[in-house]
């Protein structure tokens, strides 16, 4: 007869191995993505980081040939990095994931291999290539002396952690959704091109009329770029955001993508 002590233990150990299994499904699926995105010969997986990079450094050179360093107090560099660095990560990690169910479906019917598992490893590997490209161009500029240090580098950590959070919490819900309509993948590309100019990449709030600066806040990585350049920056100009509510805005974008994703592995397995 089974006491309750042995059927917690069985459940421990039920769950473990379950963490362990969907440990190892997640690493094979990381490798079988970067293998087939990036092949294995060249830079290989190092375009992770050289996209986004490229993409940064072209703006931050076209910004400062068109002489707009001279217009304001912050760095031209400096200010691409943050922004399009910031934009870039949460963009591809939900235009990826917009992919994700339609490309991997045969994978989806082995058993071990789900949803969410598919989903999650292009948001470790997209948001792992943005973080390690800031982190480079960061550090080279830094070295080189063309842009100062971060005044707050936790500022910048916590900014960045939150636009990380917001950028998975919508590849998942994007990501799901896909499972219901192609539609949403079709109105999400149109979507992230007009999203582009609003998220803050290429602007400061404080720049903007009161009534357009209380309308793009509701668009929450807005925030997170305005707490990231805090942090670079310190009190060039006045900075404009609410955590809290990038948090709550999170969390619902979190909770729905997690509902979706499950009902989304039911229709892939009755199918």
């Amino acid at each position: 007869m089974s006491t309750p002590t042995d059927s917690v233990q069985g459940s421990g150990t039920s769950l473990w191995r379950s963490l362990m299994i969907q440990r190892r499904v997640i690493g094979a699926l990381m490798m079988r993505e970067v293998i087939t995105r990036f092949g294995r010969h060249n830079l290989g997986a190092l375009w992770l980081v050289a996209e986004p990079m490229i993409f940064t450094l072209g703006v931050a050179a076209v910004w400062t040939a068109a002489g707009l360093n001279r217009s304001s107090g912050i760095p031209i560099i400096a200010f691409a990095i943050t922004g399009y660095s910031s934009v870039l990560m949460w963009r591809n990690t939900v235009g990826m994931c917009s992919k994700a169910i339609q490309n991997n479906l045969n994978l989806l019917y082995h058993r071990n291999v789900k949803v969410i598992d598919v989903l999650i490893t292009r948001i470790a590997l997209e948001i792992g290539g943005a973080s390690a490209s800031f982190i480079v161009l960061t550090i080279i500029f830094v070295t080189a002396e063309w842009i100062h240090p971060p005044l707050d580098l936790m500022r910048v950590i916590f900014g960045w952690l939150m636009l990380a959070w917001f950028g998975s919490a919508l590849a998942l819900t994007i990501g799901a959704a896909t499972a219901y309509s192609h539609i949403v993948e079709r109105i999400w590309a149109p979507t992230a091109y007009l999203l582009f100019p609003l998220s803050g990449a290429a602007y400061m709030a404080d720049w903007l009329p009161t009534a357009a600066r209380e309308v793009l806040l509701l668009l929450p990585m807005v925030h997170s770029v305005e707490v990231i350049r805090e942090g670079f920056f310190g009190g060039v100009v006045r900075y404009h955001y609410d955590m809290a509510y990038m948090a709550m805005c999170n969390l619902g974008l979190t909770l729905t993508g997690l509902w979706l994703v499950r009902d989304a592995g039911y229709r892939v397995e009755a199918e």
